[in-house]
């Protein structure tokens, strides 16, 4: 089963830090834009940062902009977000998500769709 794997959710108090990685299992993914979503109870979809296949362009939604960054290793076929200055309302389920043809990554970003997807890692923000 072609899929994603996300792991390095946790409980972090305000103001830490937490990086979270994502794997391809089944297939190899430098073909692919990755983008990182989440998902808060009771709340929609919303992306949260995007990166293009070759890692030259990066999205990030403005409510994580200068705190979060996505970057990608395609040689270890792995994408990473960095969380700093982590706040409560960060506090969600994060997925990430691979398609394989996009207009750009501020787009798929906009758009919680993907032709693969994880099951998600927690993320807590909480003292």
């Amino acid at each position: 089963q072609l899929q994603l794997v996300e792991s390095g959710g946790d409980l972090v108090q305000p103001g830490g830090s937490l990086r979270l990685s994502c794997v391809p299992s089944g297939f190899t993914f430098d073909s692919y834009a990755i983008g990182w979503f989440r998902q808060a109870p009771g709340k929609e979809r919303e992306g949260v940062s995007c990166i293009s296949s070759s890692g030259g362009i990066t999205y990030n939604a403005g409510s994580v902009k200068g705190r979060f960054t996505i970057s990608r290793d395609n040689a270890k076929n792995t994408v990473y977000l960095e969380m700093n200055s982590l706040k409560p309302e960060d506090t969600a389920i994060y997925y990430c998500a691979a398609r394989r043809r996009i207009a750009t990554v501020q787009l798929m970003c906009a758009s919680p769709r993907g032709d693969y997807w994880g099951q998600g890692t927690q993320v807590t923000v909480s003292s």
